[in-house]
């Protein structure tokens, strides 16, 4: 039984065009360009500043704590000093419903929203930032409820019936409408302009930003705090940075036809059979727990994350076994990637790159390394930076084509350097930062390195294509378990080459007891 359903990416990217009114006459008319934004704020030009991120933090309270609310208010103290927050996607816990927005997202970040000291009045296609959260979309984002669940919620029956389990699963009685919630939260929702007129006079108003690439969204702290698009750039203190849906180019490439591919396939339909099992063990055994014993309490926060782990594998297999030759990628946003990091590179003004999206090429956490969706993402965006190598060629000297990379999905917090990869994406940094308040989770007992095997059915020689330097995630076991929840704070340093100093900020739960600490800071 699926716990969730996702859109098909063609589906994605329709609905989210439609939301934007993209390239919309009115639109190409006044030479708006809707992938970049302007950030209203007179420290732009600032070669040093600050900056958050946060990831997959869109859980409400866990049983007996509420850790997205402890790493809120560690946050805090750095808001004023900060410039922006990024977030690495997955907002909202387990279907991106706008039900759980005031739950999930508006009152533990009340600190960072216009009138936050009364978050229930906001409602979560209204909200004002003090200062600029600019997310990606995660897979949670988008799912949606499965037609038996929406059958069910129809007829007014809570979902937890349906399920022999005690299992909170902040669910709620939809799931994202294909992305429809994420859209009306974060983006320049347009469709809902009716007449021509009144579009004409909302883009004059809010479309004054000036690039070389034409008019763009001027996002205004404070007033108006909106995104252009799904994925989109903006430049601060000499650094671009290029927000990316990786949620429409991480479906896995066809299995091919051959007996080799045939086996495999037996082997992911067995593989998903024995986790429907697991899952169905872990829901049968949590009916049996009481949620008013703390202990007890901590065992079902526990299953909740076992169980919603099994179902992203699920959800990778079933990726895996519906692929085929009409499998669909986001060509276009990755062609944009491309243009635009080659743009970067031959603008004078520019120092340095920081990419962010959601799913993590390079990862160590348990189950992420091996799923169909990471290997997607990294070949993807491998062959983008490979067409930039060949463009940029020489003129960037020693240095990686971008300076970091941010990701989120894996429930962690991680640091990862990739040595001679064979392609473009060779001596990047990599910081995972999606340790931010759902259910942790551990490394893999594999460890720190990370290799690669050609092709991914028939296996051939290994190669060792990354390190990991720093993962912090949950560790220990029974009463000396640790959840040590985690979010950033990156400096930028002024140079024609910038430094970053990341420094990761920790809320553990142990014992029963939040212990709020800041890591030793790294430099990349």
């Amino acid at each position: 039984m699926k716990l969730v359903s996702d859109p098909a990416i063609a589906d994605k990217i329709r609905k989210m065009n439609q939301r934007v009114r993209w390239q919309d006459p009115v639109i190409l008319e006044r030479g708006i360009d809707q992938t970049q934004l302007v950030l209203d704020d007179e420290g732009t030009d600032s070669p040093e500043f600050s900056f958050l991120v946060v990831g997959d933090s869109g859980s409400g309270a866990h049983r007996g704590h509420n850790p997205q609310r402890q790493v809120a208010e560690l946050m805090q103290p750095h808001h004023q000093e900060c410039r922006f927050m990024l977030h690495t996607g997955d907002i909202i816990y387990l279907v991106g419903s706008s039900e759980y927005y005031q739950e999930n997202f508006i009152k533990p970040y009340r600190d960072f929203l216009l009138e936050g000291e009364q978050p229930q009045r906001i409602a979560y296609d209204r909200m004002i930032f003090k200062r600029p959260i600019l997310p990606v979309p995660g897979n949670h984002d988008y799912y949606d409820l499965p037609l038996i669940f929406g059958l069910v919620s129809l007829a007014t029956m809570p979902l937890r019936r349906l399920l022999p389990s005690k299992l909170d699963l902040d669910v709620g009685a939809h799931g994202s409408w294909q992305g429809d919630a994420y859209a009306k939260a974060f983006l320049d929702y347009l469709k809902g302009f009716m007449l021509p007129g009144d579009l004409a006079r909302h883009l004059d108003e809010h479309y004054t930003g000036k690039t070389n690439t034409g008019r763009c969204l001027r996002y205004k702290p404070g007033r108006f705090t909106r995104l252009p698009n799904r994925y989109y750039s903006f430049r601060y203190g000499g650094i671009d940075f290029f927000a990316l849906d990786s949620n429409t180019f991480n479906a896995p490439v066809p299995l091919p036809a051959t007996q080799e591919g045939d086996a495999y396939r037996q082997q992911l339909q067995k593989r998903r059979s024995e986790l429907e099992q697991q899952k169905m063990e872990f829901m049968e055994t949590s009916a049996k727990l009481n949620p008013d014993n703390p202990s007890e309490a901590e065992q079902l926060d526990d299953t909740h994350g076992r169980v919603s782990q099994i179902e992203e594998i699920i959800v990778d297999i079933d990726k895996q076994l519906a692929s085929d030759e009409k499998t669909v990628t986001d060509i276009d946003q990755l062609e944009w990637l491309k243009y635009r990091l080659i743009e970067s590179w031959n603008t004078a003004d520019v120092r340095g790159r920081i990419v962010y999206f959601h799913h993590p090429p390079y990862v160590t956490e348990a189950t992420k390394w091996e799923q169909a969706q990471t290997l997607a993402v990294r070949d993807r965006l491998r062959s983008v930076l490979n067409g930039v190598a060949e463009v940029v060629g020489s003129n960037r000297g020693s240095r990686p084509l971008v300076d970091l990379v941010l990701n989120g999905h894996a429930h962690c917090l991680e640091h990862i350097e990739t040595l001679n990869t064979g392609s473009a994406d060779s001596h990047i940094h990599w910081v995972v930062c999606g340790g931010s308040g759902y259910s942790l989770r551990r490394q893999r007992t594999e460890g720190a390195n990370l290799f690669e095997t050609f092709p991914q059915v028939a296996k051939q020689n290994q190669k060792l294509v990354a390190h990991s330097h720093l993962f912090v995630g949950r560790n220990g076991q029974g009463f000396q378990k640790r959840r040590p929840y985690s979010c950033l704070r990156i400096d930028v340093k002024e140079g024609s080459t910038p430094k970053f100093i990341v420094r990761p900020l920790v809320a553990e739960w142990y014992q029963r007891q939040w212990h709020n600490y800041e890591m030793q800071s790294f430099r990349i």
